[in-house]
């Protein structure tokens, strides 16, 4: 019986020693199981792809004469290799060559071939990246990662490199959960449980028996989110208490992968990320350990060293980039709205004192520089006056409200910068881009005999996401886009932003402030704010416009959106039939994008010069003897 006794009490202490204690792995042991891991990630990759060649097809999802405009603005030599290594049977052989390289990877050895192996698997992920654009979820640059670093690792000769580069991937590891983790936690959904119910009742990562459970179970649902949270906020203890607590982080953390891939259907997700646990595991054993002997450690302070620069010089950027986002022009003013908003606009043309005013109005997580081509045309060519301003929560414009967003709320801070800036005796005409054009529609019916002319340029319809399922799939993932870019930019991870092809597009005054726009954490939290706003608004629409007397419409379209999706033409042409008694007229822009049309100096002037003709259509016709006025109304009635 005392046998008993002793053998019971040891048991717990057995236990917690055996799961409370580095997990020691030498040099070529991790090297060795995590290029393995990795090359089961390329095998399954590429066997995937192989599966699915109908894919990269004509309409198909990785469609490389579509795919090939994310790699329009990269360096020529770079888009020629990549558009090589795109055509379809060169991508057949590459998979082909990849799958048995992989394979062979999976064989025991650690000879310098291996290191050649996975090179060539890294170098070929990377090249077809742009190609498979669609499908990895993260998991091949993970793989891409671990190559890179494991294959270098076995061709060079000296211990020390070795070990910086495996401290290398497993320091980007830890990055990668712990900022994955506080941007979570920076968002509502993660913390109060509801992000994961959110997940698994969609079609692409959804899983109908785990969204049942979840349904069934709320608590423990919401303390399995909070239990991934901290996975992932905590992943650095790993290395707290000379490595004791890594068994238990990367038992979890290799439980969460397969979780992914079996729940959200990541099957590479199983492998990717564990590829770089025995990297972790290796780094996080004790120097005394005998299993770690010699490794050489110097990369972890440089990285800390070189981690509180960057946080200095992300700092020192954020604030410089707030400053020259708020600031506003020479030309800029503040007016401030009924509902205690402060719009900052810019006057940019008087014009004369007859003639109507452009006011601009510009799209989702758009200010008033994305019209620079027409604006700076309309106020240096013509006679009309020109008004462009941020909507609150945008560039210098700050929302002071303090209820709950509607779109309403922009429609009248609309209202109120007209009647504030424009003088009473001078009509306007509204521009809007976008949701721009549907807050410009709704202000008319508030400033009545006010409005000149409404131009809609690719603009939204109330209805499109009850009639176009092309809409409802494309705007799925935006506000989930927004939130995480205004969690990432809170963490003052805007210094690592680069700048987007589409700024180069716009006149050279305009990029540095344009960037530092885009890279400002309130301009995607206001995105997300009216998105939301808009989906609630849009979802319970009745269905008929309400008709606009007496006021001439221009409707433009960017020829890119009604190629794709036919429906948003019919609801273009909707929008120019609700202007009853006035001229109106819808106009495609050929070769035009949603965003082009603005940006784009050829594109931009085309859409001013449909523009200026059509007012002077309107004027020329209100200057016409009233007998000719009243046939020509007529038939636009009949029309």
């Amino acid at each position: 019986m005392k046998l008993v006794r002793r053998i019971t009490s040891a048991v717990p202490g057995r236990v917690a020693s055996a799961v409370f204690s580095p997990m020691p792995v030498g040099r070529d042991r991790a090297l060795g199981l995590s290029e393995r891991l990795a090359a089961a990630t390329s095998l399954t990759s590429s066997l995937e792809y192989l599966t699915q060649r109908h894919e990269m097809g004509k309409g198909g999802m990785n469609d490389w004469e579509i795919a090939k405009d994310s790699i329009a603005h990269a360096h020529p030599l770079l888009r020629r290799l990549v558009d090589i290594a795109s055509g379809t049977r060169t991508t057949t052989a590459l998979h082909v060559t990849r799958a048995a390289v992989a394979s062979a990877m999976l064989l025991p050895g650690k000879s310098g071939w291996r290191g050649a192996g996975s090179l060539f698997l890294g170098a070929t992920s990377a090249l077809l990246g742009p190609r498979q654009h669609y499908g990895s979820d993260g998991a091949d640059q993970v793989a891409t990662l671990v190559q890179l670093a494991t294959g270098g690792a076995r061709l060079v000769p000296s211990p020390a490199a070795k070990d910086a580069l495996l401290w290398y991937v497993a320091l980007q590891s830890n990055l990668s959960y712990l900022i994955s983790g506080w941007v979570k936690l920076l968002g509502p959904d993660w913390r109060d449980g509801s992000a994961l119910p959110g997940v698994m009742r969609t079609h692409t990562y959804g899983h109908e028996g785990m969204h049942a459970w979840i349904r069934n179970n709320p608590r423990a649902a919401k303390l399995l989110a909070h239990s991934v949270l901290a996975l992932e906020c905590l992943f650095p203890l790993a290395y707290l208490k000379d490595g004791k607590l890594t068994r238990p982080v990367l038992a979890s953390a290799a439980a969460f992968h397969l979780a992914n891939g079996y729940f959200m259907g990541l099957g590479r997700f199983a492998t990717a990320f564990p590829a770089m646990h025995p990297l972790v595991a290796y780094t996080s054993t004790p120097r005394t350990h005998p299993a770690v002997a010699g490794r050489d450690d110097r990369a972890l302070p440089a990285a800390l060293t070189m981690l509180a620069g960057a946080t200095a010089a992300a700092a020192v950027t954020a604030v410089q980039r707030r400053i020259r986002t708020t600031e506003g022009w020479r030309t800029s003013r503040v007016l401030t709205t009924r509902h205690g908003n402060r719009l900052q606009y810019e006057e940019m043309s008087v014009g004369d004192a007859g003639r109507p005013v452009f006011v601009l109005a510009a799209g989702l997580l758009s200010t008033s520089e994305h019209y620079a081509w027409i604006s700076e045309r309309l106020s240096y060519e013509t006679t009309y006056g020109v008004i462009a301003y941020a909507r609150a929560g945008y560039a210098g414009s700050r929302r002071g409200a303090t209820t709950a967003y509607r779109l309403s709320e922009s429609v009248d801070d609309l209202v109120d910068l007209v009647n504030g800036a424009v003088a009473p005796h001078r009509k306007v005409i509204l521009v809007g881009h976008s949701i721009g054009g549907e807050l410009a529609r709704r202000a008319v019916h508030h400033l009545g005999d006010r409005v000149h002319g409404v131009v809609y340029l690719d603009s939204s319809h109330p209805d499109q996401f009850n009639r176009s399922a092309q809409q409802r799939v494309s705007g799925a993932g935006l506000g989930g886009t927004f939130a995480s870019m205004s969690r990432a930019l809170r963490l003052g991870t805007g210094a690592l932003l680069t700048r987007p092809w589409w700024i180069k597009e716009l006149p050279a005054a305009y990029h540095d402030k344009v960037f530092a726009q885009y890279a400002d954490a309130r301009m995607w939290y206001a995105a997300r704010r009216e998105w939301k706003a808009l989906q609630e608004d849009f979802k319970a629409y009745p269905g008929r416009l309400d008709p606009i007397e007496g006021v001439p419409g221009l409707v433009i379209s960017a020829q890119r959106t009604v190629d794709r999706d036919p429906e948003q033409l019919l609801m273009h042409r909707e929008l120019a039939e609700a202007h009853r008694r006035a001229p109106s007229e819808t106009v495609v822009i050929e070769g035009a994008g949603h965003d082009t049309l603005l940006i784009n100096s050829r594109l931009a002037n085309q859409v001013t010069d449909r523009v200026l003709a059509f007012f002077q259509g309107v004027d020329e016709r209100s200057r016409a003897p009233r007998s000719t006025r009243s046939v020509t109304l007529a038939k636009e009635a009949a029309r």
